[in-house]
């Protein structure tokens, strides 16, 4: 997986076709969206850290809505 920017992990989250789950533990929680039950993204929020990880070409999967 790699970084990705925040507005790319927000076009996966809203699109119709991927669904999502969280999952917290302490100060630590997990958003992952998934594609035909595989993970193609996932944002990993600890304290006030939060980064956004996709897998590799996750760009095929974005919406055209701008």
């Amino acid at each position: 997986m790699k970084l990705i920017m925040r507005s790319v992990f927000d076009n996966l989250r809203l699109n119709d076709q991927h669904h999502y789950d969280s999952d917290r533990c302490g100060d630590t929680e997990v958003v992952r969206i998934y594609r035909d039950d595989k993970l193609i993204a996932k944002k990993k929020r600890q304290k006030k850290k939060v980064q956004y990880f996709g897998i590799k070409g996750c760009e095929e999967f974005l919406t055209n809505n701008t």
